[in-house]
């Protein structure tokens, strides 16, 4: 399919408008040194709007748009066409369309994207956009499987665009603050941190697949929902929310709220890839995620950091509550939370970050705060408008978001093998499970005929 559907501008020797001023721009990068050591992006007037097509309209795809009604949305696309009316009420001079690749060969002014499809079809939405030029904002995770996460890394490095992936906590105030305390030395060298998360919030388990099959709803186009996803009769339960429990649609648990409870870790203390990683959970099955896990990762030494071993857990799963809380004193917040031990002291916080506090509260009165050296954000979505413009970088781009991507996806790897009783062993070169093969499949699932990555 991908191969018979060559967008017009890959066929076409004319250049759009688009297509002339990112190679200008990136031509003129090889001249240009901006600060920090990034090459110029295509430059533009910070008072010229850009044209901003949205991909995924329901549910975050709503929100996502809106965050943008300051610029020109001037396209919508949705495999359901009575997904969110409002906001098509609300700009009516978008133009809709069900398929992306249509969107991308029929509507020449497009300068970005924003994906917020489910997480089966972020990759190859975000891998044709960008290879027509168009700088991209993909909802998290970012990708489907690990192989996806490093591929659009690679392109979007190779195509100079800005990127972004939306985990909202990584642009807060707390979250940069944490990053402060931590560099500061506030609680010592950490060689162990505890993250969970409340969900799922919906149906997953070792669930039966639905037997009766419905008729299709003349409004959905069920054959781009599955996109390279294997084939499966349409069902209500699939579709438009429950999908994320499912192996073939979402990514479960971990990699729906990693984005926001492992970035925190990940970023503050340099994690990069794992050495291993293992997982224990509650029953699943081929079609959907356990209703419960826990994730037990081991990072080498970087620099004068020490080895750090991260712990996930869901499904209502926790880490034992830290001697030094308070009584009564709740764990994180109702989303989750994140305790850092280290040799001086615990930093505990909320999803994205929020209410960062040194625990017991009598250290956190005495703990001098550094001055705040970390430049803030005015948000995920404008951080990445404001980067299209300057010819900047966005702060969690591919080649921070894949990595963090990556992180997350293999821990659901280690969910599948857990029966294995094994501690997988990762080589981030190689991109392989290096001590047992049969996991190393689902680094990149096969593709249902018809669909491609490239």
């Amino acid at each position: 399919m991908e191969n018979e559907k060559k967008t017009s501008l890959e066929q076409n020797n004319q250049l759009s408008r688009r297509e002339f001023i990112a190679r200008t721009g990136m031509a003129a990068a090889a001249f240009t040194i901006l600060p920090g050591g990034l090459y110029g992006f295509n430059r533009r007037s910070p008072n010229d709007k850009l044209n901003i097509a949205v991909v995924g309209i329901g549910g975050k795809g709503n929100s996502d748009a809106r965050a943008f009604a300051e610029e020109n949305l001037v396209a919508f696309c949705d495999v359901d066409e009575t997904l969110n009316p409002e906001l098509k009420k609300d700009f009516p001079n978008a133009v809709f369309y069900k398929d992306y690749r249509v969107m991308l060969e029929k509507q020449k002014n497009i300068d970005a994207v924003v994906i917020s499809t489910p997480d089966h079809t972020h990759a190859i939405i975000a891998m044709a956009a960008m290879k027509a030029g168009k700088h991209v904002f993909v909802q998290k995770p970012l990708t489907h499987t690990i192989y996806e996460a490093r591929r659009l890394a690679e392109v979007a490095k190779e195509k100079n665009l800005v990127t972004q992936m939306g985990n909202q906590g990584h642009a807060g105030e707390e979250a940069r603050l944490l990053n402060e305390w931590i560099a500061d030395g506030a609680i010592g060298d950490i060689s162990e941190v505890h993250v969970w998360t409340n969900r799922p919030i919906w149906p997953q388990g070792a669930l039966k697949r639905p037997t009766e099959t419905p008729e299709v709803p003349s409004t959905l186009d069920w054959d781009l929902f599955l996109g390279p996803a294997p084939s499966r009769p349409y069902h209500s339960s699939y579709h438009p929310f429950n999908w994320r429990g499912l192996w073939d649609f979402g990514t479960g648990a971990l990699g729906d709220m990693g984005a926001h409870f492992i970035d925190q870790p990940f970023w503050a203390l340099d994690l990069g890839h794992p050495l291993t990683v293992q997982a224990s959970s509650s029953q699943y099955n081929d079609d959907y995620y356990p209703l419960a896990s826990m994730v037990t990762y081991q990072f080498p030494a970087r620099g004068n950091k020490p080895p750090v071993k991260l712990v996930w857990y869901d499904g209502g799963l926790m880490p034992q509550r830290p001697a030094e809380l308070e009584p009564g004193r709740k764990m994180g917040d109702v989303d989750g939370g994140v305790l850092f031990y280290g040799t001086k002291g615990t930093i505990m916080h909320g999803i994205y970050g929020k209410g960062v506090r040194i625990i017991p509260e009598t250290k956190m009165q005495e703990y001098v705060r550094p001055e705040k050296t970390i430049p803030r954000s005015p948000g995920i979505h404008q951080e990445w408008i404001d980067a299209i413009k300057k010819g900047t970088k966005s702060t969690t781009d591919f080649s921070y978001s894949g990595k963090l991507t990556e992180v997350m996806l293999l821990g659901n790897i280690a969910i599948r093998m857990h029966e294995k009783n094994t501690v997988l062993e990762w080589d981030p070169v190689k991109m392989e499970i290096t001590n047992l093969p049969e996991a190393n499949p689902f680094i990149h699932v096969q593709y249902r005929d018809g669909w491609s990555l490239e």
